[in-house]
């Protein structure tokens, strides 16, 4: 598991065209990570970097801004992704027979809250963290989307997921950990991004 995440690039003035991606103008890029010391150093990294480059756009880097995790201390939060949440999970036959082939499932259909709140779980263990966290609610789905990804030793194809949102009750910690991280799985691809 790669404890890192990062939003996609928001241009909040540039003009709105259906099916394009809108760039132009100032915009913003977040990066995040529940792990303090490759936050820092992402910071740190980014604070010396003039431009930065976005496949083929080339941002220019006007500042860089730390921001906090809430607190949580009442042990809820109510998540809504920006990116959309992907989630593996084995098949099942009709019979409920797990076969060995991996499926993508999307908010909604059916095994995709236990494989979701699995994926939450298996973070928490991953940095020692209480692991007792909960999917209460789902509020909202987005649309699905579909993405093409590389990778490598054939990890790359087709991503589809759709952004949520969600209400989750856990340890503060854990939920501080979640937010920084994003949601699902592929978050260093981009994907599951909570929104600040």
């Amino acid at each position: 598991m790669v404890p890192f995440g990062y939003s996609w690039p928001v241009f909040e003035r540039a003009p709105r065209r259906r099916g394009v991606y809108s760039l132009g103008g100032p915009g913003v890029i977040e990066f995040g990570s529940p792990v303090p010391e490759v936050g820092e150093a992402l910071g740190k990294a980014l604070a010396v970097t003039p431009v930065l480059a976005w496949g083929a756009t080339a941002f220019l880097v006007d500042g860089v801004e730390i921001v906090e995790p809430p607190s949580f201390g009442d042990g809820r939060a109510t998540f809504r992704t920006s990116t959309p949440v992907v989630v593996k999970a084995m098949g099942r036959e009709e019979s409920g027979v797990r076969t060995a082939q991996q499926t993508w499932l999307l908010p909604g259909e059916r095994g995709w809250d236990v494989a979701f709140e699995h994926g939450l779980r298996r973070k928490a263990e991953t940095l020692g963290l209480d692991p007792d966290v909960a999917l209460e609610r789902v509020s909202w789905i987005g649309p699905k989307r579909s993405f093409s990804v590389g990778g490598s030793r054939g990890s790359g194809g087709h991503k589809p997921g759709a952004c949520v949102e969600v209400g989750l009750t856990g340890a503060s910690e854990t939920l501080r950990a979640l937010w920084s991280w994003g949601l699902g799985q592929a978050n260093s691809s981009g994907f599951g991004w909570v929104t600040a």
